[in-house]
């Protein structure tokens, strides 16, 4: 039975998409629920997975073309097993002649990634043999050819091929991912609608260190988890927007719109690029569930599983570039939000105490912020509630 597989239906606001990775071939034998394509929009990528055992007959869109909710992008034709003819009625297989094109090494029947891999390995489609459907010349059948002229190379290039140039360069071209444009234009927008300023603190974190030291292992046994530093990051920020609700607001059309809620965005490294989900309600969490939460949202970025529920929404923003080893930073604010909170690598310097000299692990904290809605009061009460919280964490509850 041939099905068609199209595109799922996209988020509210997102007009297309873009197929990113195919991880089946025409011809290869799948299983039910087994991923097919990846499909990237604007906030999160999409898994198309195969609705039976079965086997993909045709690709119609490649990597890298531009489709539209619930559009046909594939044939599938269920109980198929690998290798096995399908007739042209069950799957609607490749168009007459295509076959002929591919063994002519024409571009049109390559797809866009294995178009990029030619171009990158500049590499003569004449010579190789297609194995996939209508003998079209799939991402495998390239790879091999370089691999196998690569073993030849050697022996050939002593008998006829002249040295080597040295200090050949070169460049490699790929197309900017929807994601990495969704960047891009987010950060434009808040450099250019918003009055971003900056102001700077630093604290002392040999009071958080030494708690975590103390009680981590109590707490990794009770609560299954280990003891960070971003929930407490968390927990100084909720209690500093409860503070300054100025910070908790954004600004819609000419209105001011204060959150009696506290949603806070934590920003997340992935392969595709940085995103910001969100931790509903961190005001009614405890550490354990600050710490749990922001591992799940990690892990699912890093899988790229994030949904777009858990991807929009939220008050606030913080981002750890300490983790990089970053030491001081001015983040930008992601819109609509009125300002984002950027944490540093902690430091041992010497520092004046009680009129001496001491070594201090300290760490500087930057929040930037939106001037049309953040007064300069607010900004910096905002940032030193936050260093007074961080420097005493017996305020805030560990819950064990």
């Amino acid at each position: 039975m041939s099905i068609e597989i199209k595109v799922p239906v996209l988020p509210e606001s997102v007009a297309d998409a873009t197929i990113a990775t195919w991880h089946v071939q025409p011809g290869e034998a799948v299983s039910r629920d087994q991923n097919l394509v990846d499909i990237e929009t604007d906030k999160v990528v999409l898994e198309v997975v195969a609705p039976e055992d079965g086997q993909l007959a045709e690709i119609l869109h490649g990597e890298g073309d531009t489709v539209l909710a619930e559009q046909v992008i594939a044939r599938f034709v269920a109980g198929a097993k690998a290798g096995q003819e399908v007739s042209k009625a069950e799957a609607e297989a490749a168009p007459a002649g295509e076959a002929a094109v591919a063994e002519e090494g024409g571009n049109d029947a390559l797809s866009p990634s294995v178009r990029r891999l030619v171009a990158e390995h500049n590499v003569d489609v004449t010579k190789i043999s297609g194995t996939g459907v209508g003998g079209r010349i799939t991402k495998e059948d390239v790879e091999a050819f370089v691999k196998g002229a690569g073993a030849a190379a050697p022996a050939a290039a002593t008998a006829t091929a002249p040295a080597p140039a040295l200090g050949d360069r070169s460049e490699k071209r790929v197309p900017m991912t929807r994601l990495r444009k969704r960047i891009a234009e987010r950060l434009l927008e808040a450099k250019n609608s918003t009055a971003m300023l900056t102001t700077f603190n630093e604290v002392n974190m040999g009071p958080i260190m030494s708690l975590r030291k103390q009680y981590k292992d109590i707490f990794e046994e009770r609560h299954g988890i280990r003891l960070g530093f971003m929930s407490f990051y968390v927990k100084a920020v909720v209690e500093a927007l409860k503070r300054y609700p100025e910070v908790n607001a954004s600004i819609d059309g000419d209105d001011i719109v204060y959150h009696n809620y506290f949603d806070v965005s934590i920003a997340v490294s992935t392969p595709r690029g940085l995103v910001t989900p969100v931790l509903r309600d961190a005001d009614k969490l405890s550490v354990a569930e600050i710490e749990k939460g922001i591992k799940e949202l990690a892990v699912k970025g890093q899988q790229g599983k994030l949904t777009v529920d858990e991807l929009t929404g939220g008050n606030f923003t913080i981002t750890n570039g300490g983790v990089f080893g970053s030491l001081m930073s001015t983040p930008i604010i992601n819109p609509p939000q009125s300002a984002i909170l950027g944490m540093h690598a902690i430091k041992d310097r010497p520092m004046a105490v009680n009129g001496e000299v001491v070594i201090q692990p300290m760490m500087y904290l930057a929040l930037s912020y939106d001037h049309r809605i953040v007064d300069g009061r607010e900004s910096v009460g905002f940032l030193v509630t936050i260093k007074e919280l961080l420097e005493d964490p017996t305020r805030l509850l560990l819950d064990i």
